[in-house]
């Protein structure tokens, strides 16, 4: 098998040309499966025969009818989205055999671009923070990061060739990080969230992750909702592909917030961003600029967990009173803590969220800024890592990419995150895109374990 991982983008022209079938595709996956998954464990429900029929049809389909550049291609589903005929586990023991009768909104887009669902990857119980039982493929003992944990290692291992995941406070971007690939949370409420088990349904986000920036915009595209967008011209999905692929004018404006993202960091991961950044400086082709955060990212993290808290409680409340010992202690937690906020308590942090969101529409006018993707290198499994770095981005429902930039001594992998304008993910993959192009780092597979 080659090291290095086979792009959405790459797989496509290879299906289109008919240098690579569907099923052949498909066979590479599965033997990547019996290589990594009994160590990294990423998967909680594979459903091979399926996905080879699936396969089989889309190979004969594309003599005559040829999707998109999804058309074949293997995906992995976090197991709180829905997929007809599977489980929707959501890391819960009771229900783990609880089979969905329709497809997630966003599944069943993708299934109309042509992708082939391989299975249900892991998540941590309810999306929240309770470890999983997935590892790291770059390091056995280390965190993949959650609540998209296996998402973001069967895509690190080659298992899959994109995957969905989900975020209401760092779950998509924090393990991208962490396993080595590239995220893209959308602006909340861009991608539907029907069929999708909700923790906290004002702060949660659906977006992908997958080996490169455009294969991103694939994905996305193809999941994205098309009612008319605040503050654009038209109506429909911005064409994220097109903007990518076209030719570079001028040159990039990139700005990095400090204050609150810097007093945040380990001093490991300090010293790794700082060499990120002066990397980033010695690139002629941007033009950079320091922006010290707002004063309304003071006491910004108590009030996303104050409204993550109070809407979690109004979803699983009931429930866990009558299934306590199906919940794990950080997502108890956090429901008797939403179950003690008052109104005012809610009131004061949903007023902080439109105040800071407010601030924000003036700041990220016409620019792209970035920061860590986590506030220090993949933690031992005991713990997902800290979503502090991701927080303020599904607080205020701005859009996020992630590219893995750099790796430790140790291969633990770090990424920068990205941060652009409210429905505008073409204008950000385009300017992330072209910073990928000469500065991030070169994508490989991880070592198979022993």
């Amino acid at each position: 098998m080659p090291d290095e991982p086979l792009t959405i983008t790459a797989a496509a022209q290879l299906i289109r040309s008919g240098e690579l079938t569907p099923s052949e595709l498909l066979e590479q996956c599965l033997r990547r499966i019996d290589v990594y998954e009994p160590h990294v464990k990423a998967w909680v429900y594979l459903d091979r025969e399926r996905a080879r029929r699936d396969a089989a049809r889309l190979t004969d389909e594309v003599k005559t009818c040829y999707r998109g550049p999804l058309h074949g291609i293997p995906i992995g589903i976090k197991d709180i989205i829905d997929v007809f005929d599977m489980p929707t586990g959501c890391g819960s023991k009771l229900w783990a055999n609880s089979y969905a009768r329709q497809d997630a909104t966003v599944v069943d887009r993708l299934r109309q671009a042509g992708a082939i669902i391989l299975g249900k990857t892991v998540t941590t119980p309810y999306a929240f923070t309770d470890p999983p039982v997935t590892r790291n493929p770059w390091n056995l003992n280390r965190t993949p990061g959650g609540s998209s944990s296996g998402s973001a290692a069967a895509v690190a291992c080659g298992m899959c060739l994109g995957a969905l995941g989900t975020q209401t406070g760092g779950s998509l971007t924090r393990p991208a990080s962490y396993c080595g690939v590239c995220s893209l949370k959308p602006t909340w409420g861009h991608v539907s969230v029907d069929g999708v088990l909700p923790l906290a349904p004002s702060l949660d986000h659906v977006g992908v992750m997958a080996n490169c920036v455009r294969d991103l915009a694939i994905l996305f595209e193809a999941i994205a909702e098309s009612a008319l967008r605040e503050n654009r011209e038209c109506a429909g999905i911005p064409d994220c592909i097109e903007a990518i692929d076209r030719p570079r004018v001028g040159i990039p404006y990139l700005g990095r917030l400090t204050g609150f993202f810097d007093e945040n960091m380990t001093q490991d991961m300090t010293e790794a961003y700082s060499s990120a950044c002066s990397r980033m400086v010695t690139i002629s082709q941007f033009t950079l600029e320091i922006c010290k955060t707002p004063s309304e990212f003071a006491g910004l993290l108590d009030s996303h967990r104050t409204i993550m808290a109070a809407e979690a409680a109004r979803y699983h409340s009931e429930r866990r009173l009558a299934h306590p010992d199906d919940y794990p202690p950080s997502i108890t937690r956090l429901i008797k803590d939403g179950e003690s906020y008052s109104g005012r308590d809610l009131s004061r942090a949903l007023d902080h969220r439109n105040s800071l969101v407010s601030r924000l529409q003036d700041l990220m006018s016409g620019r792209i800024y970035f920061t860590p993707a986590a506030s220090d290198f993949a933690p031992t499994p005991e713990t997902t890592g800290d979503p502090r770095m991701n927080a303020p981005w599904s607080f205020t429902g701005l859009p996020t990419v992630s590219i893995p930039v750099g790796r430790s001594k140790d291969e633990l992998q770090y990424a920068l995150q990205f941060v652009g304008r409210r429905n505008f993910e073409d204008e950000l993959l385009a300017v992330v895109g072209f910073v990928e192009k000469d500065y991030a780092e070169p994508r490989r597979l991880p070592p198979v374990p022993a």
